[in-house]
C-alpha cells in the first residue's frame, strides 16, 4: 500500500516566498535603472554606511524604498525633485517581497517648482506666523501657579500603544494635569478633522496628536491642506508628537509646540512642572522682590494716576470756585437791587397803610363816641321806664289788696248764708291762689331788686302779675 500512495513536494512558507523572490528576474532587477521622483528623508540613522529613505512618484502619494550610499545622501536636499541611476533589490519582509531602490549615481536634481499646494502650504504658514504660536510652558505655569487644572486631549490612532511611552515620559507629574484620551483612523484626514471638531467644542486648554511612527507613506496624512487650515484654527494649543525625528510634517510646522516622540511629549510636560517646583523651592526671594517690584510699579502707577487726577480735579475746582464767584456775585448784585425795591415798595405800603389806618381810627373814635351818647340815653330811657313800671306796678299791687280786703268780706257774707261747703272749696281755691300770687309776687321783687337794669324781664313780670290778678279776680 505505501509503494502505491502519491508523492508531492512539500514546501514551507519562507520556500515559496524564497522560490518568488528567485524567480523575478527582469531586466529592472539585474540592470542599471533611472528613477525619477521627489526624494524624503526617512531615519535619521545610517546602517552599515546606508541610508534608507523613500522616492516618491511626482504624481501622487506612491514611493519606493531608496538604499541611499552615506556619502551620495550628504549631497540630498529633502523633499527635492532627482533623477537617480541605480538597480532593484528584492527583500523578503514580513511574509512580503519588498523592492528597495539601491542609488548608484545622483544624475540630475530639478528645479522645485511651485504648485497650487505649494502656495496655500505658504499661506498657511503665514497665517500661523500672523496669528502668533502659544507658549505651552508660560500657559501651564500660569495655570499651576493660579492653582488651576490643565486639561489635555490626547488623540491616538484606534491600535496605538504608545500611551505608555506618553506616561512613561510624564512620570509622577500626571496627577496635575487632567488628561483625555480619544482614538480615531490617524491615517484619515477626515477622521482626525471630525474628532478634532469634537474635542475642540470641550474646550481643552491643549490637543495634542500622538503617534508612535509608522512607514512613511501613511504620514502624509499630517501634510493634508484642509486638516492643516483646521488644525490652525483650534483656540487650545496644538501639539504634535507624531514620532519621526527626521521627517516635519505640515502639522508639525503649524503646531504650538512639535515633539519628536510620545515620550519626549511626555517628559516635556514633566519637565515644565519639576522646573517650577523647583523655582518655588529654590527663588523665594526672587519671586517676593518681583512681587514686591510689581507692587511697587503698581503704586508709582496708581500714584501717578491719582495724581493727574487729583490734579484736574484741582484745576476743576478752581474754576468751579471762579464761577461760583462770579455767580454769587451777580446774585448778590441782584439780590441788592431786589432788595432795594422790596425796600421801596414796603415803604410806600407803609405810607399808605398809615394814611388809610388814620382816617380808619377816626371814623371809628366818631363811630364810638356816637355809639356811647347812643347806649347812655339808651340807660337813662331804660332806668325811667323801670320807675314808671315800679309806680305802676305798686298801685296795682295796693288796688288788689283792696280788692283782696273785699273778695274776704263777701266770703264770710256767703259763709254766713250756709253755703259753707261752697265757700270752703272757693276759699280754699282762692287761698291757694292767692298763695301763688304772693309767692310770684315776692318772686318777682326780688328779681327786680336783682336786675333793675333789665326792664325787658321787669315788664314780662309785670304783665304776668296782672294776669294772674286778672284770673283770680275772675275767679271771686
Amino acid at each position: 500500500m505505501q509503494g502505491n500512495e502519491p508523492t508531492y513536494p512539500v514546501y514551507s512558507p519562507a520556500a515559496v516566498i524564497g522560490l518568488f523572490n528567485n524567480a523575478l528576474k527582469l531586466n529592472a532587477t539585474v540592470n542599471l535603472i533611472y528613477l525619477k521622483g521627489r526624494y524624503s528623508y526617512g531615519g535619521g540613522k545610517a546602517y552599515v554606511n546606508y541610508y534608507y529613505d523613500f522616492l516618491y512618484s511626482e504624481s501622487d502619494s506612491t514611493s519606493i524604498g531608496v538604499k541611499m550610499p552615506g556619502l551620495l545622501r550628504s549631497k540630498i536636499v529633502n523633499n527635492e525633485v532627482y533623477t537617480l541611476r541605480g538597480f532593484i533589490e528584492k527583500r523578503i519582509k514580513n511574509s512580503s517581497i519588498e523592492l528597495v531602490f539601491v542609488v548608484d549615481e545622483i544624475i540630475s536634481q530639478e528645479e522645485k517648482s511651485v504648485s497650487e499646494d505649494d502656495l496655500k502650504r505658504y499661506d498657511l504658514i503665514q497665517k500661523k506666523l500672523e496669528k502668533g504660536s502659544k507658549d505651552l510652558e508660560t500657559f501651564i505655569r500660569d495655570k499651576i501657579l493660579q492653582s488651576e487644572t490643565v486639561r489635555i486631549a490626547n488623540i491616538y490612532g484606534h491600535s496605538a500603544i504608545v500611551q505608555k511611552d506618553f506616561y512613561e515620559g510624564l512620570d509622577i507629574s500626571s496627577k496635575d494635569f487632567e488628561i483625555d484620551e480619544y482614538t480615531c483612523n490617524i491615517t484619515s484626514a477626515t477622521s482626525i478633522s471630525d474628532l478634532l471638531n469634537t474635542v475642540s467644542a470641550a474646550h481643552y486648554d491643549v490637543i495634542a496628536l500622538v503617534r508612535g511612527g509608522g512607514d512613511k507613506q501613511s504620514f502624509e496624512v499630517f501634510n493634508n491642506l484642509s486638516l492643516a487650515e483646521k488644525f490652525i484654527s483650534l483656540p487650545a494649543i496644538t501639539i504634535t508628537a507624531l514620532g519621526h525625528t527626521a521627517d516635519e510634517t505640515l502639522l508639525d510646522k503649524l503646531a504650538d509646540r512639535r515633539f519628536h516622540l510620545p515620550h519626549d511629549y511626555g517628559a516635556g510636560l514633566h519637565s515644565v512642572l519639576s522646573k517650577l517646583t523647583e523655582e518655588k523651592s529654590n527663588s523665594r526671594a526672587l519671586l517676593i522682590e518681583e512681587v514686591k517690584k510689581d507692587v511697587s510699579k503698581q503704586f508709582v502707577e496708581q500714584v501717578n494716576t491719582l495724581s493727574g487726577q487729583l490734579k484736574k480735579k484741582n484745576d476743576e475746582f478752581t474754576e468751579a470756585q471762579k464761577t461760583f464767584k462770579e455767580q454769587v456775585e451777580q446774585q448778590s448784585k441782584a439780590f441788592s437791587e431786589q432788595l432795594k425795591t422790596r425796600n421801596e415798595e414796603v415803604e410806600k405800603l407803609k405810607k399808605e397803610i398809615t394814611e388809610t389806618y388814620g382816617k380808619q381810627v377816626g371814623t371809628l373814635t366818631e363811630q364810638l363816641v356816637k355809639k356811647n351818647e347812643e347806649f347812655q340815653k339808651l340807660q337813662e330811657n331804660a332806668a325811667k321806664q323801670i320807675k314808671e313800671l315800679n309806680t305802676s306796678f305798686a298801685g296795682q299791687q295796693k288796688q288788689r289788696q283792696e280788692e283782696m280786703e273785699n273778695y274776704k268780706k263777701e266770703i264770710a257774707a256767703l259763709y254766713e248764708k250756709n253755703i259753707r261747703s261752697a265757700i270752703n272749696e272757693k276759699t280754699a281755691a282762692l287761698q291757694a291762689g292767692l298763695e301763688a300770687a304772693k309767692l310770684e309776687n315776692a318772686r318777682l321783687d326780688k328779681k327786680i331788686q336783682e336786675q333793675k337794669t333789665d326792664y325787658t324781664k321787669i315788664i314780662m313780670a309785670a304783665i304776668i302779675a296782672l294776669v294772674i290778678g286778672y284770673i283770680i279776680a275772675k275767679m271771686v
